[in-house]
């Protein structure tokens, strides 16, 4: 599968990364070649195969649920910079 460049450009915009014009042609192909990889995948016929959520059926154990520790929320938030109704309030990141 061929990537064009624009389409590299604005994968590095919008993941915040610098490629350099000598790059993007390397970079195409080798996302290409994952893409290829990901058609041949989709290709494999499943039928009849059963989902499995982990490779060896494994069993995780799990501790009781308790409370080890004080809710210190009300001195916490005391310090923090700004809060609301119990909730930290941050500066917004994402444009």
């Amino acid at each position: 599968m061929s990537i064009e460049r624009h389409e590299i450009e604005k994968l590095a915009m919008l993941s915040r990364i610098a490629i350099s014009d000598s790059t993007i042609v390397e970079v195409s192909q080798r996302l290409g070649s994952v893409l290829d990889l990901v058609d041949q995948l989709q290709g494999v016929n499943t039928e009849g195969v059963q989902a499995m959520s982990h490779p060896m059926q494994a069993i995780q154990r799990l501790r009781e649920d308790e409370v080890s520790e004080l809710n210190q929320r009300e001195a916490l938030q005391k310090i923090a910079p700004d809060t609301e109704e119990g909730l930290f309030l941050v500066p917004k990141v994402i444009e």
